[in-house]
């Protein structure tokens, strides 16, 4: 059977009928050579190039996010520091999981060792499934902001949002060290060519594990946290739609309408999310779960899929900037400040010096007039 998980490379290649031996054998034996060549050949040029876009846009947009929470004091609240815990582990997936992953399906080795293979695996997870996480605590702030506005106003402050996340992290983290028992690297023969990559050796002894890692990422990652997320939202909009918001009435419309804006930009990130992963973890799904055989059809539809999971790491930022305006104002001065602040600079200088040397004529005038004066008594 094929492994094949965030980082997929050479996916026309399967393992044989024995998981003793580590002699790769094409995906299909009646297949052409020439077009399991060429499609390889393509697949080591293409995904380099998409994977090159998505990396340089999710590195640029989620540190300009990041940078953005840091420095402006005014950006500091519970929604906008789950936002930055999100934009933290897009980053750490962009870093980690897009570049190498491009490097497997350009070269048809593993070139950076087995300590490095099992550290960029575990973290590619970790963020990955923090990600996840953290928009289902970013559903439960819209929540309770919204449904229990009064009642959560302790609950939602800054000290509690971050104890969610600290837990979120250490929970990940610890989670998935398994990770570096399972993974390593394997080298074989591919037609007299040799080959190595980083891989689930685990599988080598035991399938079942496969269906267990898989399917639990299938439901921990994906299914629970969006049942989740569904619950919440469809509680909030129970409420809205048939009941009295607590505290509705003393709330300004200002401040209803800011609301209802954070919670749209919030769903539209969930939907984003859930469409984005949808594919990858259908072809997760039926590979490891039903046992699909991989072919090329499914190979390419794949890496498909992990394009538009990847995507889902940098299109964020741009959600924020074209849902809220406080983000797109923050973005309009982070990047236009260096500009502004050396123009203010020039011009704050030009202003001490234009004083001081009026300063000093004043001073040198009044010694004259003094003088004169004196001169003249």
């Amino acid at each position: 059977m094929e492994q094949v998980g965030l980082s997929d490379a050479h996916l026309v290649t399967w393992f044989g009928s024995s998981f003793n031996n580590t002699t790769m054998s094409p995906f299909n034996a009646t297949a052409n050579e020439e077009s399991k060549e060429t499609f390889e050949r393509l697949v080591g040029i293409i995904i380099p190039v998409i994977f090159g876009a998505i990396f340089l846009l999710g590195l640029f947009g989620n540190f300009l996010v990041i940078m953005v929470i840091v420095t402006d004091k005014r950006m500091r609240n519970t929604t906008n520091i789950l936002i930055l815990s999100l934009a933290i582990a897009d980053l750490m997936f962009i870093v980690f999981c897009v570049p190498f992953t491009a490097t497997l399906y350009t070269l048809p080795v593993w070139p950076f060792g087995a300590i490095w293979c099992k550290t960029v695996i575990y973290l590619m997870y970790v963020s990955a499934y923090a990600s996840m996480y953290f928009l289902v605590i970013m559903s439960l702030d819209r929540y309770l902001a919204v449904v229990h506005a009064i009642r959560s106003m302790t609950w939602r402050s800054e000290r509690n949002t971050w104890l969610a996340v600290a837990a979120i992290w250490i929970i990940f983290l610890c989670g998935n060290i398994p990770i570096f028992e399972q993974w390593g690297v394997i080298d074989y023969d591919y037609f007299g060519e040799n080959r190595s990559r980083c891989f689930q050796i685990s599988l080598l002894e035991d399938d079942y594990q496969a269906k267990a890692f898989f399917g639990s990422f299938f439901f921990f990652g994906y299914v629970f946290p969006l049942a989740i997320t569904l619950l919440l939202y469809g509680l909030m909009l129970k409420r809205l739609l048939y009941g009295v918001v607590p505290g509705g009435r003393n709330q300004s419309s200002e401040s209803m309408r800011a609301k209802k804006r954070v919670t749209k930009m919030v769903v539209i990130v969930v939907i984003i999310f859930a469409l984005c992963w949808l594919p990858l973890q259908i072809c997760l799904f039926l590979q490891h779960i039903i046992g699909v055989e991989v072919g090329v059809s499914l190979a390419s539809i794949t890496m498909a899929a992990n394009c538009f999971a990847y995507m889902n790491s940098c299109v964020n930022p741009i959600l924020y900037a074209f849902l809220s305006g406080n983000f797109r104002r923050s973005f309009q001065r982070f990047l236009c400040c260096s500009y502004k602040s050396r123009r203010m600079d020039y011009e704050r200088t030009n202003t001490r010096i234009t004083l001081a040397e009026r300063e000093t004529n004043n001073a040198s005038t009044t010694y004259v007039d003094n003088s004169i004066t004196h001169t003249a008594v």
